[in-house]
This record gives C-alpha cells, structure tokens and sequence, in this order.
C-alpha cells in the first residue's frame, strides 16, 4: 500500500484503491469545521498528497482568502512538502486573494460590482487551467481555504457565490478537475444559512470536523465524520459510507485513530 495512504483518512476518502489512485478526479470535497476545532489540516494533508509523487501530473490551483502564501509554506516545509519548488516547477498556482484584484464588470462610476470580481476570479482560474492541461498536468485540484471569506468577497451575496462555485464545477466534468474547499458551518451561529447546505448537497465527499462530544482532552484534538456519497466506480465498501474516527495534530504531521485506540 502507498505510504501516504496508510491512515484512516485516506482510507475513508478512497485512496487506498489501488484501482482508483486518483479518487477525486471530477469530485467536490467539503471540509466544514467550526470555531472550536479548525479544519484547516485537512487542507494542509491533501495539499501534501497532491504533490507526494514527485514524477506525478498532477497540479494544484490554491484560492487563499485567509492566508498567505508565506503561512502555507511555511506550514507545508514542515510536512515535508516544498510548495516555493512546486511553484517554481509549474505545479503550484496561488492566488493571495489578501491582496489580488478580480478585474471583472464595472459600474458607470468605474467601481467593480460584486458578480464581476467573482466572474473576474473564475476566468483566472479557467486560464490557469487550461495552462496547466497544456503543460499536461493531468490532474488539476482548485483548493479554496475559506467559502466563508468568499461569501465576504460577495458582500454576503450566497447566490454569487453559488454561481461561482457551478461555473468551477463544471470545469470537473469538462476537464476532470477536482475542487476542495473549507468552509466554516457554525460561521453566523445558530443559524444554519443555505450557502452551508447547497455546498453540502454539491459535495461529493463531505468531512466534516469538531470537538470531542466528551469535551477537551490532552491526547486527542476532535474528531472527523467522512461521508462518500454515491459514485459511479466508487469501492462499494466507500458508497454513501459514513466513519466517524479521531486525530492528533502533531508538528509534522496529523495523527487519525479510531476512539479508544491510541496508546
């Protein structure tokens, strides 16, 4: 078996296929964490994953509303992983949305309208694909760090967010990418707003991360619920599966354990 598809959560999303080593092309993953416990691991693991093989095709297209590309490097060296070379070699597209302009439509008075930047952000994202595909990078992954962000980038528009997130799906089936984003679900609350759930009924596989039910422990960081949804290809044992197990965020790395098993 792959070394790095040796832990659960791997496992659960299906990259301990050896039939499938790719189970993402053309899927949507969902992380939604909360203010207790961040999600934001689950991004770093699969950004690691992305570029283990270093004779692989594949590519990752990074959205970042919440970070800089310093931060994730810095986070990534310690896994391992050197995203400042997977820049350099043509793997690793980042846009720092901290401080990128989406040139998009305007109004008469010359200021951007909201639906333009979105539109703006998406035809970058379209180039930067079809660059990618003419490089032959055959898989491409659009990572966003934070739906909750883009929702501010909208001024609260869930509608232009929704619209923006069809127009990157449909680069899924056309040209097999893969889409993964966080978002955070307790983001106003105790209300549930219908971004969260139209995002969770897109989403071919859901993560989803929070605290223990039993409170704060030493030993362990939260808990992680899995949900495959059903795929056409997909290993039956994954299909509309749900597992439930724990992690430890270790420096180099994250640590994933079924409850009561780690020593």
């Amino acid at each position: 078996m792959d070394r790095m598809a040796s832990n659960l959560l791997d496992g659960a999303i299906g990259f301990d296929d050896p039939t499938n080593p790719s189970p993402l092309i053309g899927r949507l993953l969902l992380v939604e964490d909360c203010v207790e416990t961040s999600g934001a691991f689950v991004l770093h693991h699969l950004l690691k994953r992305a570029f283990s093989s270093p004779n692989s095709s594949n590519a990752v297209i990074f959205l970042a509303f919440s970070q800089s590309f310093v931060h994730y490097d810095r986070i990534l060296r310690k896994l391992g992983c050197n995203l400042a070379a997977q820049r350099d070699n043509g793997r690793f597209v980042f846009f720092d949305m901290l401080t990128l302009g989406c040139s998009g439509e305007k109004t008469r008075s010359g200021k951007e309208t909201d639906e333009g930047v979105l539109v703006g952000l998406y035809c970058k994202i379209q180039r930067a694909v079809d660059a990618l595909i003419q490089e032959n990078k055959k898989h491409v992954t659009i990572v966003i760090d934070d739906i909750s962000l883009l929702e501010v980038a909208a001024n609260g528009s869930s509608n232009l967010v929704l619209d923006f997130l069809h127009y990157c799906h449909t680069l899924l089936s056309e040209v097999g990418c893969s889409i993964i984003a966080l978002d955070h679900e307790d983001v106003y609350m105790d209300i549930k707003r219908p971004l969260s759930l139209q995002l969770e009924y897109l989403a071919d596989v859901l993560i989803k991360v929070g605290p223990l039910a039993t409170g704060i422990a030493k030993d362990v960081h939260g808990q992680l619920t899995v949900l495959n949804k059903p795929v056409e290809g997909l290993q039956d044992k994954l299909r509309n599966r749900v597992q439930n197990f724990q992690f430890y965020i270790k420096e180099n790395g994250t640590e994933f354990f079924y409850s009561g098993s780690r020593a």
